[in-house]
């Protein structure tokens, strides 16, 4: 142990925080414990204290570390500093009905449930959770925690995501009886355990297990139609399958990529998550809108899903909105839904020159090496008996190509002029609010990329000729 303890005694913020913990009961529990034993610091760290006023305390510890004080929660006075790097954060409360041993056993699993005494330098572990840590095993504390909150079940995979951890079969049993009530808790709750398990490297594997434990469905009830599309000429797996393959895909292709890739796809763009877990969303819903358009040629034989793309894109936007996604995130989503074929598409044309790709950068926007990205991973993820090695190979290297290039231009690309917005075109029109307006801007924003309007005076001409619904 004793190497576990120096991590934690020798971390910068602990060791700032420790002379002024001396007076109170004072340990760190949950995620930064467990991260330790994983070989990692975590960002976030969960103390509790055991004190009688832990708001004016987590104050004056804000001020000794020039913090940002947040309440999270007033019933349950849980406090959050937010500290000057906007990256380390500490969650301060006390332990319920002011007993550690009651706090920790009414948690969710036994890898979250190990604490550190800071002032004692020792490890606290009431449910086995260090053997568990190293077994590599996830085991629940009790079976009423997830009675209580059946958001309990979905971190069970959400863990599982991000350790790589199996979760015990008396864990699966419990998803099994409960999963019905996933959907009680809060969605904005619900949302925020999705997008933490899509951040995972062990994303597919978990989405597979939710499946087995029949969760998915309850969260994602589009997956029962997805279900029905069978492997074809062009798919050697089913369509669920081929949507976890490519998520898987897109894991690979992240963890092998080049610096400059990795660097994009950790930002934090839509929200405290990296950036490559919407991508994996994107990837996972990239082709459900392949059953409402699943027809079989009489005479080949061969499975159509015409505009499938422009359908899923559609269709991810009220899934998303119900799971309370910003509408930043959709955007993003919808927008990689829409053009995933397009990379493929425009690299495989005989007529593909500087002019169509300078095209495709622009259109895309910031979204060009994600959208090349989901195409490779789609394109690996489809290895039907029509699809021979060297056409897959042939697709990637030439997708390939197109994002090198990006890389050499994109200093040299300027974003379209934005020429008219919503309110311009609903006074040229004299029309109201509604998705027309949103269908108008697209066909503007195409007629520019085309070359075809230069200024706002031919945009306004452009507008004006467009049909228009009563």
């Amino acid at each position: 142990m004793d190497k576990y303890i120096e991590i934690i005694e020798n971390d910068e913020i602990i060791k700032k925080i420790k002379p002024y913990l001396k007076e109170v009961q004072a340990y760190i529990v949950g995620g930064f414990v467990r991260d330790v034993f994983l070989g990692k610091l975590s960002p976030d760290r969960d103390l509790i204290i055991c004190t009688e006023n832990i708001e004016l305390f987590a104050k004056n510890l804000s001020d000794v570390l020039n913090a940002y004080f947040i309440e999270l929660d007033s019933e349950n006075k849980i406090y959050r500093l937010v500290l000057e790097d906007k990256i380390n954060y500490i969650d301060i409360t006390c332990p319920i009905e002011n007993n550690l041993e009651k706090d920790i056993k009414r948690r969710d699993l036994t890898i979250n449930a190990v604490a550190y005494d800071i002032n004692n330098s020792k490890f606290i572990d009431y449910t086995g959770g260090i053997k568990d840590i190293k077994n590599k095993i996830i085991k629940g504390i009790s079976d009423k925690n997830f009675t209580d909150d059946p958001l309990r079940l979905l971190r069970i995979f959400r863990f599982h995501a991000k350790t790589g951890f199996e979760p015990d079969k008396h864990l699966t049993e419990i998803t099994k009886k409960e999963y019905k009530n996933i959907n009680l808790p809060a969605k904005e709750r619900i949302n925020t355990e999705i997008i933490k398990m899509f951040e995972g490297d062990y994303c597919s594997s978990a989405l597979l297990k939710m499946d087995e434990a029949m969760l998915l469905e309850e969260i994602f009830p589009i997956y029962k139609e997805v279900k029905k599309i069978p492997p074809n000429s062009h798919h050697h797996l089913d369509l669920f399958h081929h949507l976890l393959e490519t998520v898987n895909q897109l894991q690979i292709i992240y963890k092998n990529a080049d610096e400059i890739i990795k660097l994009h796809l950790d930002k934090q763009d839509f929200g405290g998550v990296k950036r490559i877990a919407f991508l994996k969303l994107a990837g996972f819903l990239h082709d459900i809108g392949k059953p409402s358009c699943w027809t079989i040629e009489e005479d080949t034989g061969r499975h159509r899903f015409i505009k499938h793309d422009e359908i899923g894109s559609k269709l991810s936007v009220q899934i998303l909105k119900d799971l309370k996604f910003s509408n930043k995130q959709i955007d993003y989503i919808k927008t990689l839904i829409k053009y995933h074929i397009y990379p493929s598409m425009l690299v495989s044309a005989p007529d593909a020159n500087e002019k169509a790709f300078m095209k495709y950068y622009r259109k895309m926007n910031d979204c060009v090496i994600d959208n090349i990205l989901l195409a490779m991973a789609d394109r690996l993820s489809a290895r039907g008996e029509k699809v021979t090695k060297e056409m897959v190979e042939n697709n990637i290297n030439n997708l390939t190509k197109l994002l090198n290039n990006y890389f050499e231009v994109r200093k040299d690309i300027k974003p379209l002029e934005k020429l008219l917005d919503g309110t311009d075109v609903m006074e040229i029109l004299k029309i109201k609010q509604g998705p027309q307006i949103g269908e108008i801007l697209n066909k503007l924003q195409e007629a520019q990329l085309n070359g075809l309007i230069r200024n706002k005076d031919e945009a306004v001409i452009f507008v004006r000729l467009l049909p228009v619904k009563e």
